[in-house]
């Protein structure tokens, strides 16, 4: 049975028991990425030169001279306005995913406490039953409480197994009850859970329906800005794009912040690597988990759940949740969070590089780790 069949079932005995981003490389400004069978990290000096990958897609010479001008001032502008829609998009997506995960979770509460509410029911009605027959003996013996007929018996032999008995007879009746009204505060208490998290779960629906139209409305409007251009005009928005990625990575290549970095990969941080760059050139899709797609955060996820540790969905949690380390401890396998609002993640594979899934309209790719905006870095197996 799948997941909403058993939350209807789990809601069906609630009411019942109430009545009871494809960026380029710089092959010039830093070496090739490691090879996913040897990700621990950055080339030594004495290693020979890494050859570009086919996928490195660096800035042919003289595209300075191409991008320029007036028509190009506007390019930019689009691209940034471009840019900003699917990043409000990127937002959306973290926001649907957070809902999407918190909303299974509650199903499968659900379907908890209902399987406890039954068990709770069943309970009850078994003591019940345990009571009854007591009642029942009661009556058969005339009526008359244990202890009324315990005092008109003459034998002193039968009043002193009598009194045992009607000790131990009080004792199991008053134990009864006691678990008869455990057992009812219990049942109690799960259903009032059970509706608590309903509320969750309708409003995390809520939520899910929210961004998934936000979600739709700017990959839409970016899409229809994209349509509107000529072919030369979006090769050369291509361009622009490549160049402001490029550009950021040699800034961050200046900074010196990669000479600093010298970590190597831990047995689970290569595995996470090899299962990430084994996803290049699958598209981008938001809310995706694989395998034949994904978006930034679901590629990360699943990449260490691959390696063997589970990590939160999204990549604004992964930012929260996950243990942090300074850009300078960074080693390969760790994740990179980027901008103010940690709506996009990558993770890093060495030599200044990361794999990520970028956007709508682009695949799984490397890219310098310094092409966007750095806000922090996590470790999954801290």
């Amino acid at each position: 049975m799948n997941r909403r069949c058993w939350v209807t079932a789990a809601i069906t005995v609630v009411c019942a028991l109430s009545v009871l981003t494809s960026p380029a490389l710089l092959n010039q400004a830093y070496a090739a990425p490691a090879s996913p069978a040897d990700p621990a990290g950055p080339a030594s000096p004495s290693d020979p030169p890494v050859a570009p990958r086919p996928f490195d897609r660096s800035l042919p010479p003289g595209a300075d001279d191409q991008v320029t001008g007036a028509d190009d001032s506007k390019l930019e502008a689009t691209r940034r306005k471009i840019d900003g829609l699917y990043g409000k998009a990127a937002s959306a997506t973290d926001a649907y995913n957070l809902a999407e995960a918190r909303a299974d979770n509650q199903s499968a509460e659900l379907v908890r406490l209902a399987s406890q509410m039954v068990n709770g029911q069943v309970r009850i009605d078994r003591l019940k039953r345990q009571a009854g027959a007591a009642a029942r003996a009661q009556y058969r013996a005339g009526g008359l409480p244990p202890e009324a007929q315990l005092m008109l018996t003459d034998d002193p032999q039968l009043f002193l197994d009598g009194a045992g008995r009607v000790q131990r007879g009080q004792k199991a009746t008053k134990d009864l009850l006691g678990h008869m009204t455990r057992a009812q505060k219990d049942l109690t208490a799960y259903t009032k859970k059970a509706g608590v998290e309903w509320t969750k779960l309708e409003a995390n629906r809520v939520k899910q329906a929210k961004a998934k139209k936000e979600i739709s409305r700017q990959i839409k409007a970016a899409r229809k800005i994209e349509a509107g251009l000529e072919k030369e005009e979006r090769d050369r928005l291509l361009m622009l794009e490549q160049q402001e990625a490029a550009k950021a990575q040699a800034a961050w290549l200046g900074s010196g912040e990669l000479k600093a970095i010298n970590g190597k990969a831990s047995a689970r941080g290569r595995a996470a690597i090899a299962y990430a760059t084994a996803q290049i050139g699958k598209p981008y899709v938001w809310g995706a988990e694989g395998p034949g797609s994904f978006d930034c955060s679901g590629l990360t996820s699943e990449a260490w759940k691959a390696a063997g540790t589970v990590i939160p969905r999204t990549s604004q949690e992964q930012w929260r949740l996950l243990p942090r380390v300074p850009i300078a401890d960074m080693r390969p396998g760790d994740l990179i969070i980027y901008h103010e609002d940690a709506s996009h993640v990558g993770m890093y594979v060495g030599n200044g590089s990361i794999v990520h899934a970028p956007r709508p309209g682009r695949q799984v790719t490397l890219t310098g780790a310094g092409s966007m905006l750095i806000l922090g870095v996590v470790r999954p197996d801290k």
